[in-house]
């Protein structure tokens, strides 16, 4: 029998541990037996627009890494992988020349579609 993807991340590398589903990439557990609608985290830009994973966003700001030299420029773009639901980094991004990044909310604005 295969196993569902992850509904938070979705990979494919889901594996069951009795009766729950579980997730190595984000550790999420699921019971799939119970029919209880998730909770939906809803993150807004800066400009007030809601975002999703997938969206692409531009940094508003000049952003200096913790613990580095970096400084992640006005205009960086990133790829936000999920949503968070947390008080001081929202989004979980893929970052432009960096890697993966913990970003808050109110640092980016959702990119434009053309680009």
């Amino acid at each position: 029998m295969s196993c569902p993807p992850c509904p938070h991340c979705q990979s494919e590398f889901v594996y069951q541990d009795q009766s729950l589903f579980i997730c190595p990439e984000c550790a999420h557990e699921w019971n799939p037996s119970e029919a209880e609608a998730e909770e939906t985290v809803t993150v807004k830009d800066a400009h007030g627009t809601l975002l999703a994973e997938g969206d692409k966003v531009t940094m508003i700001k000049d952003l200096k890494v913790k613990g580095s030299s970096l400084v992640l420029k006005v205009g960086t773009k990133a790829v936000i992988k999920r949503l968070l639901d947390s008080k001081n980094h929202q989004l979980d991004c893929k970052v432009d020349g960096v890697g993966d990044m913990m970003v808050t909310a109110h640092f980016v604005k959702k990119a434009c579609r053309s680009q």
